[in-house]
């Protein structure tokens, strides 16, 4: 039975999926790499020099010390571009970072609850349920149920119409509340955009960047944040006030001093006497 060489051993032959050559790249063709006869060029400014033989195009590009880059490979002719080529995947790249940075990602957020669930328990899940309504996600409520509770639906309907009407402010129900088996299952969508709540929450970080760097502190009280702001004048003049009230003792205090060590005329001595 024939079998393939050593050195061929655990690869097909050519046209039947083996991969002998290397990956294959998705970076345009510049400079010598472009091989056709001639090229529809574009020059730096974005005009139209028309169609030239790929030798003139090579010389415009070192005349103007830029690259020649193959932008349009399946046009006939294909259509290249003189550009600073560094510059050029510089920029792309910034781009694509910017793309991806505003790109927001849809998460359902899960939160489970018992029929019946204690009232500060209940206020803590809820609490959860804004702050990702906040975030712009969307969040499934699920009921879930245990023996006897499975005949009572309507404690676990009512209480996701509870959260629905508590949380109304920042979401709507997407999914009404459906039994799934032993669990209920609503699903709430939030008013806001995901990248409108990224951007207020980049904002806000701006903010207390800010606020650090001009010596504000941020104070959190009632559930809001607060800036302490204290004026230099006045707490100089509560110290001046202070040291003025410490000093006029002392300096009283050495003529009371003054007075008792002065000695008492003749003639009232012996008038005492």
């Amino acid at each position: 039975m024939w079998r393939y060489p050593a050195s061929d051993r655990g690869c097909r032959p050519a046209g039947r999926g083996c991969n002998r050559g290397g990956s294959i790249s998705t970076e345009p063709r510049i400079n010598d790499r472009i091989r056709v006869p001639e090229v529809r060029l574009v020059g730096p400014s974005g005009e139209q020099v028309g169609i030239v033989p790929l030798a003139k195009a090579l010389e415009l590009a070192q005349e103007y010390d830029l690259d020649l880059v193959e932008v349009a490979a399946t046009a006939r002719p294909p259509v290249c571009k003189l550009m600073d080529y560094g510059k050029f995947k510089y920029e792309s790249a910034m781009k694509a970072r910017e793309a991806r940075k505003n790109q927001a990602h849809t998460v359902i957020k899960e939160m489970k609850l018992r029929p019946k669930i204690d009232p500060h328990d209940y206020e803590t899940k809820k609490g959860h349920v804004v702050r990702f309504l906040k975030q712009g996600d969307k969040v499934k409520i699920t009921i879930m149920f245990r023996g006897r509770e499975q005949s009572r639906p309507e404690l676990g309907f009512r209480l996701l119409q509870r959260l629905a009407e508590d949380v109304q402010e920042l979401g709507f129900v997407e999914s009404s509340p459906k039994q799934d088996g032993r669990n209920m299952i609503m699903v709430l969508g939030p008013h806001k955009k995901k990248t409108e709540a990224m951007a207020e929450a980049r904002e806000a970080q701006a903010a207390r960047k800010a606020a650090a760097q001009a010596g504000v502190v941020p104070r959190r009280q009632g559930g809001a944040d607060e800036v302490d702001e204290v004026e230099v004048d006045e707490v100089e003049a509560d110290e001046v006030e202070v040291d003025e009230a410490i000093e006029a003792p002392v300096a009283e205090q050495p003529e009371a001093v003054a007075d008792a060590e002065t000695p008492a005329p003749a003639g009232t001595e012996a008038a005492a006497g």
